[in-house]
Parts: C-alpha cells; structure tokens; sequence
C-alpha cells in the first residue's frame, strides 16, 4: 500500500516590511538599539534603503542584532565627493541560524544583482553589457538580493536623478534596464520575484501631490507602469492592487519644505510581486499569488515624523524637533507559506563578515606609528619624579649641570644648546596625582616656569643648522601681550637689562640652589617674568580701561545697526503678511550662492490657505557690483 508523503511542514503567515530609514545609523540612535528598531515593526522581513553606511563602517551595534541575520550592500565609490549615501540592510527574524527550516532565513543571497560583487561572475541574461558597466552599476550599494525557496527577494533602494543631469538619468536608466534583465530570466526560470524598496519613482499622479498634466509622460513613470499587469506586464504593484482608489497615499515628504505637514508628498516606496501562487492548481482560473496568498498591503503612517497632535507651525524650520526619517515604511502580510526544507544562514550574513567581530586587521594597523607606549614611558618618568626619592634638590642640582655646560655669554653650537631643552632633559615635572610637595619640593616647578617664559634668551649660534626643538612654552601666547605687567624700579630695570650674561648665569644657578631670599623681591619668580611690551602697557595704563569700554559701545551700536538693517530687509509673503525666510539656492549653476526669501510656511495644497503661499523674491545683489 502506497503511503501518502507527508507535509513538508506546517503554514505561517510572512510580514515583510520596506524603510526608507534615512540614515541606519539615526534610526538606531533614535530607538536607543537596533533589535528595539527592529522589533517595532514585528515582522519578519525587514528591508531598509538609504542607510548611509559604508563598509568600514559597519559595526556590531548597527547591523547584529538577538534574532536577526542580516545581509548588507554598501556603497563602493565616491561619485561626486559623496561618500556612503546610499546602501540598503536586509534583516531576517529566525529562531534558528542553522538547519532551519523557516522561510524568513534565506537559502542564498547575494550583494547587486549583476553577479560581479560577490562572485565576480556575469550572471545569465546579461551578456549584452559590457563588465564594466555592471561594475558601475553595484557599486552604489543599491541591491540586496535573498532567495527564500519560495520568491526571490529584491531589497532595492533606486538611483535619483534630476531633470536637468542627463548623467544620473543615463545611470538609473541604465540601472532599471540591467536589474529587469534579471527579473525577466528569473520568471521564466519559474521563480517568483518581489520587488520592495524605495524606487524613487511616483509611477501615477494619484501618488504624486502636485502632478502636472505631463507627470506621467516621464520615462522612468512609463518604464514603471510598463512592467505591471495592467499595460501588459507580470508585476502587481500590492499597495495600489489593495487600494485602487485611496488618494494622498504618500511614503515621502520633503524635509525642506516641511510638506509632512499638510500631507504634501510622493509615494515612491512600492512592493511589487511577479509568478504564480503556491497551489498545485494555480493554473486554474483566479488564482494567483495576489489573491491566494497577499493579505494585506499598506502604509505605516505612524511612523511620520509630524503626529495630528503636534500644533507647532513649521515657519522656515520645525519648531519642534522631530524624529525619523523623511519616508514612511509599508509592508505586506503573506499567508500560507509553508516552510521550507533545512538549510543554514548564507556566507554573505553580517555574522561572518570579518570587520564585525575583528577577526581580520588591516595593513594599515602595522604600519601606523603608535603613541601609547611613548605616552606611558612618558608618564612612568612624570610619576618617578614624584616619589620622594626624586626630590626636588636633585633636579635643581641636574639643571645646574645643564646651564654649566651650556655658557650664556658664549652660545654653544650644539643644538640642543636651549633652555627649553634643558628643562626637557631634566624632566622636572610635577605629576598631578603625586601628594602635596613641602616648601622645599616647590622650587623646581616655579624655575621652570621663570625660565620657559624667557625663550627668546638664548639663541643657536649661527652655524647651527638644526633648527631647536619646539615646546609648549617656547612661544608666547596672545594674551601675554595683554597681561598686566608688575612695576619694577628704575634701577631693577637696568639692572635686569645691563646685566651680563656671566651674571644671569650665576643669578641663575643661586637660584636653582635655593640661596635666593625670600624678601628679595628682585629674585621673587613674580618679578622675574619679562614682558616684551611691559614700557608700554606701563604708559597706557591710564587709557586701557577708556578705551576698552569706547569699543564695546562703538561694537554693540554697529551690531544694533545691522540687526535693524537686516530686519528691514526682510520681505513680508503676500498670502500672510509674515516675515519670509531666507534661502541659498545649492544647485551649480549661473544662481549659485546667491540669496532669496520664501514664504516661511510649510508647503501644501494650494487649496490650503494654511500651507506656503509661494512667496518668492531674490535678496539685493547691489553687494556683489561694488
């Protein structure tokens, strides 16, 4: 007797959602962990666009998370100065990484979808472009490829282009013209295929809040409704199939206009699906996967950053700082989906990349010069000065050493013949955990301050070629020059300033030996500080204070004057009388740089009396003429 086979296992149900987060690495911050991001959605499939990571960027925090494997692309090239601007992360819920039969664990996934990323292989149906133009294709970071036994799914985040830059409209021309090659030879292999991702096309004006009578004569717009059922294609877009009359159903808002506030935006985050349903008998009539197996497909609106609840009005900037991304996510809930046969977690997983765990070290790592071991050794001898067996007596003995060999009155030829040099070699340094010094222990930091503020004593003799090291008290700071300087007598001055260099050597040495008086004023360190401008600050010192306060009125007079003759430049938006916002236009061209106001309300509906007037006008160039 013929036994039945029985099932492979048992039916659940699939969520798959699509986010455009804007920048993974916000959105982490956002939610305080990516499992927490993750797990608000509680789906099974998460697919995220635009996440601004490049591959030496990845870490643990952003792309490993309890639960989860996870396939990354990210971006290879820096096409205009712009690094790590796009890339996409798919996230897969399992319970278990290896011999597993669950659907959300993919058999296989691949980084592109040209074959030249991972395996540096053509794949089938594209022969007829040339290697390098599939190179330039994936090394955006744009495609996310994971075979789930039952559909083939493509995480896709799509080229942006401008009307005017015919380059970016060549490439993402190009970009959907390899990428359906690929669709079209996986369905008729027999493969079912899902689309999700942020395509950056509005494929109708009903997605598009300002369409324009020619909105949708737009190549890529044909190209997009080319491929659905409806003209003719094997393609179901879910959202509009789910909801075919549902108005101002937008995924993304611009974040510079504030238009998430009126609804003003664009739907261009789409789920599409192509091939049969899972039933033996799906060649029978009504049946395919859209019917047999979509549950639902829909927006997730609470993931706006603008809530009905917030009555801040935008005014040329949010007055309230809002959180999120300038898209929000849709998904799409399958139903009976069987599981399918064991297998384990492709080698494309983030789990296995090396730079996440630190298995692997870069060659730049052996030959960067390292600092810790010449920091420690330099805080080793710091702290050894410190103990009591390093007194300060034997580092004033040692400097009179050094100032010995070194002769002021005839400047040696050896270039480390420099008072900052000898303070360096006698490494004199007060550790600022060591305890309390005594009356006796004090003398040597106060020398070394007399004598680093007089850098400018001792000068290389003129056949010295090296030039003297560099300290950080070698050169005299700015505000030196404004400190106020002690009053020395007539007779201290010339004294100081006749004296020879025989005798500021000896006046020197006494005093590194502690023989100076304490009521010697002369030898106090306070009064042997020399000030460069000290005559001069001395016969100005009745003005200083006059002066000072005259420039502060005639600053803040100047400064009231401009704020005044900026206020009355502001124009006032003729919808509602209010102050306009000033703006640079960014884009190269003959405008670059230059200024205009708008109307500081937040775009809209222009039904909407509420939402921006449209309100233009350039700010005065007579500048720019003188």
């Amino acid at each position: 007797m013929q036994q039945t086979p029985t099932r492979l296992s048992m039916e659940n149900p699939i969520k798959i959602v699509s986010y455009n987060v804007n920048g993974l690495r916000q959105r982490v911050s956002q939610f305080g962990s990516l499992s927490n991001l993750l797990n608000t959605f509680d789906a099974d499939i998460i697919c995220f666009q635009e996440t601004k990571l490049r591959r030496q960027e990845l870490t643990s925090d952003l792309v490993i998370a309890d639960g989860y494997e996870s396939f990354v692309s990210c971006t290879r090239t820096n096409n205009k100065g712009r690094i790590g601007y796009s890339g996409v992360a798919t996230f897969c819920r399992v319970k278990s990484a290896f011999l597993s039969t669950e659907v959300a664990l993919p058999v296989a996934a691949e980084e592109g979808f040209t074959g030249f990323i991972d395996r540096c292989r053509r794949k089938e149906g594209l022969e007829e472009f040339e290697k390098d133009e599939l190179v330039k294709i994936d090394s955006e970071g744009r495609c996310v490829v994971t075979d789930h036994d039952h559909f083939v799914l493509f995480n896709l985040y799509g080229p942006r282009a401008a009307h005017d830059d015919t380059e970016r409209i060549e490439f993402k021309m190009k970009f959907f013209k390899i990428l359906q090659k690929r669709w079209d030879n996986l369905l008729h292999e027999g493969r079912r295929v899902f689309v999700v991702g942020d395509l950056n096309i509005a494929p109708t004006a009903m997605d598009r809040c300002d369409a324009d009578p020619d909105f949708e004569k737009n190549e890529f717009r044909r190209w997009f409704r080319s491929m659905l059922v409806l003209s003719g294609g094997l393609f179901v877009d879910v959202f509009r199939a789910k909801h075919p009359d549902r108005r101002e159903a937008y995924t993304c808002w611009s974040s510079s206009t504030g238009a998430e506030q009126f609804n003003f935006g664009s739907r261009i985050d789409h789920i599409l699906c192509a091939g049969p349903c899972l039933h033996q008998e799906h060649n029978l009539q009504g049946h395919s996967f859209l019917s047999c197996h979509v549950k639902e497909c829909d927006i997730l609106t609470e993931y706006k950053r603008w809530k009905p609840g917030d009555t801040t009005r935008w005014k040329g900037g949010w007055g309230i700082k809002l959180e999120g991304s300038d898209h929000a996510p849709v998904y799409m809930s399958l139903e009976e989906i069987h599981d399918i046969p064991r297998h384990n977690t492709p080698p494309l997983s983030a789990r296995y990349l090396p730079m996440i765990h630190g298995v692997q070290q870069t060659l730049v790592t052996f030959l960067t010069k390292r600092q810790g071991a010449t920091q420690i050794q330099s805080s080793r001898i710091s702290s050894s000065f410190s103990d009591g067996d390093a007194t300060v007596k034997a580092c004033s003995k040692s400097m009179k050493r050094s100032f010995d060999e070194c002769s002021i009155s005839h400047p040696s030829t050896s270039p480390s013949c420099s008072l900052t040099e000898v303070f360096d070699s006698a490494i004199c340094k007060r550790d600022e955990n060591s305890k309390d010094l005594t009356d006796e222990n004090q003398g040597c930091p106060d020398t070394k301050m007399i004598l680093q503020s007089q850098p400018t004593m001792l000068v290389p003799a003129e056949g010295t070629k090296k030039k003297p090291r560099k300290s950080r008290c070698s050169q005299l700071s700015l505000r030196s020059f404004f400190q106020k300087s002690p009053s020395l007598g007539t007779d201290a001055e010339n004294s100081s300033t006749n004296a020879s260099p025989s005798q500021a050597e000896s006046n020197t040495s006494s005093y590194l030996n502690g023989s100076h008086a304490p009521g010697n004023k002369s030898s106090s360190p306070k009064h042997c500080q020399l000030n460069p401008n000290a005559g001069s600050q001395d016969h100005d010192k009745g003005n200083d204070g006059s002066i000072e306060r005259e420039k502060t009125n005639v600053a803040l007079l100047e400064w009231k004057r401009i704020q005044q003759l900026m206020k009355n430049s502001i124009p006032v938006c003729k919808g509602h009388k209010e102050p306009c916002v000033a703006r640079i236009v960014k884009k190269p061209g003959p405008s670059f740089g230059r200024r205009f106001f708008v109307c500081s309300r937040a775009e809209g509906p222009v039904s909407n009396p509420e939402a921006n007037c449209g309100y233009f006008k350039w700010a005065s160039s007579k500048s720019q003429h003188k």
